[in-house]
């Protein structure tokens, strides 16, 4: 049986049944074919206040059952995702643009995130205190209570999944706003697998809307935890508005991050890692090799490697062809990529490979003899653009690497690995990948960045998913009512 049927949502929002929004309903298109998908519903900012409330509500109940019972929801969830991972991935490929590997590998995740999220409702929830009194003294976490996630197009399931399995599994209610533009494999999904898993009504809702939306979903009152993905411009808007509220947000922003090739790096081999993380799925992705980092002995041979790469990559409709790149996802970001390689070229870059496009689909692109001030270098392209630059001391590395605003994801490749960890910790970042690229993600793993990429680790693991959709109860008993003075 079919998972997602566009005739139970279409038009609609969840708020633990499908049901009409006051918004009304956009369409969803393929970024490939422009054909229409499926519609959604939108939500407005009414529709957001009417699901916190009954979030509020129904909360109580699913925190004061049994961490049994809230694991057996998320098991019962990720058995569903590997039941229908062909159909889930199907509308990645569609809807997001992404290629079949990606997509794969996205459903796949989706699965780990329930699983593991399962295993953290029995986590212990605190510790025993020692006290200068007779009494006991401990600590304990407790749910937050209402949890708004506001997750972005580019890997929609997982970036909404790392929020809401988590944040279930700890006894909270979610309100979840995907983007509109992936609002069924990163929305509609969700919803239904965690309807079928038998999650109560009420506890989860997914809501996707516009500006309006998510600016009432952050000032909200009875949402007090608010778990943002997207850039960083858009991230600091919401933290901006969240402290206003006095409430906690969780920001994973953008980055522009930087691969140090060292000199006595396997040519080849780290070729083939920077076009891996420079193109994977057109270079959308936060933790993307923006930066190439080469030591000159070997920068030439690595660009020259890079760019053949890069011209062997076939480009096209991934729902229908072998493509290792699919569209990039409209044609605001294909413009804003192609503006950025225009300018930098005409800035002195040399353009290896790529530069150009057939509607949304973006030749894989290589430039060399760059210098920190070429725009698609100095800025996140989120386009699939690999800049070049080269470096002679470990020290001048280190100096290209940590410019900029932004810390999420280095990689170092080298035949040292020791040289290259020594070198990580010069360089700010809070993912760190020695002789790997800069993208990778795991459900058990803590996730975040620096800098302007977000307030640190508060995604993955359970340290992280415990600290980020808690609070911390102290809480004392004693045998006999405290005698006092007065």
């Amino acid at each position: 049986m079919s998972l997602l049927d566009p005739a139970v949502f279409g038009g609609r929002v969840f708020t633990g049944d499908w049901t009409k929004p006051r918004g009304g309903d956009a369409a969803v298109t393929s970024p490939a074919t422009g054909e229409e998908l499926a519609r959604i519903g939108m939500a407005d900012a009414d529709d957001v206040t009417e699901a916190a409330a009954r979030a509020a509500g129904a909360q109580r109940g699913w925190a004061a059952s049994s961490f049994e019972e809230r694991a057996a929801v998320l098991r019962r969830a990720g058995a569903l995702f590997e039941e229908h991972a062909d159909e889930v991935a199907g509308w990645l490929v569609r809807e997001a643009g992404s290629a079949q590997g990606k997509a794969g590998f996205e459903a796949h995740l989706a699965v780990t995130e329930a699983y593991e999220s399962a295993a953290l409702a029995s986590q212990p929830a605190g510790e025993v205190l020692r006290t200068a009194k007779p009494r006991l003294s401990f600590s304990r976490r407790v749910p937050a209570g209402v949890v708004g996630v506001i997750s972005p197009f580019n890997f929609p399931l997982i970036l909404a999944m790392r929020s809401v399995a988590p944040a279930l599994a700890l006894g909270n209610a979610v309100v979840l706003k995907p983007d509109p533009r992936t609002a069924v494999c990163g929305g509609a999904v969700v919803a239904e697998v965690f309807r079928r898993a038998g999650l109560p009504e009420g506890v989860l809702h997914v809501l996707p809307g516009g500006a309006g939306a998510g600016e009432r979903l952050v000032a909200e009152p009875r949402v007090r935890v608010v778990s943002f993905t997207g850039s960083t411009a858009a991230g600091r808007r919401v933290g901006e508005a969240a402290g206003r509220h006095l409430k906690r947000v969780h920001l994973e922003l953008g980055g522009n991050s930087p691969l140090v090739v060292l000199g006595d790096a396997d040519v080849e081999a780290a070729a083939s890692a920077g076009a891996w993380g420079a193109f994977l799925h057109q270079g959308q992705i936060c933790m993307t090799t923006g930066r190439h980092i080469v030591h000159s002995s070997i920068a030439e041979e690595y660009a020259e490697r890079l760019a053949a790469k890069a011209d062997a990559l076939a480009v096209g409709d991934p729902a229908g062809d072998p493509a290792a790149l699919g569209p990039l996802i409209d044609e605001g970001q294909r413009d804003r990529v192609h503006g950025l390689v225009t300018r930098s070229v005409e800035a002195g870059a040399r353009l290896r490979a790529g530069g150009s496009f057939d509607g949304l689909f973006y030749r894989p692109t290589v430039l060399d003899r760059v210098d920190p001030e070429v725009p698609a270098y100095a800025e996140e392209v989120f386009g699939p653009v690999a800049p070049v630059i080269a470096f002679d001391t470990e020290d001048e590395a280190v100096a290209l690497a940590s410019e900029g605003e932004y810390g999420l994801s280095l990689g170092v490749l080298t035949g040292n690995p020791m040289r290259g960890m020594e070198l990580a910790e010069r360089i700010p970042a809070g993912l760190v990948h020695v002789n790997d690229q800069t993208v990778d993600d795991e459900a058990t793993a803590p996730f975040g960045g620096v800098g302007a990429s977000g307030t640190g680790s508060r995604f993955g693991g359970t340290a992280a998913n415990v600290e980020a959709f808690t609070e911390t109860q102290w809480v004392t008993m004693q045998a006999d009512i405290e005698r006092y003075p007065f």
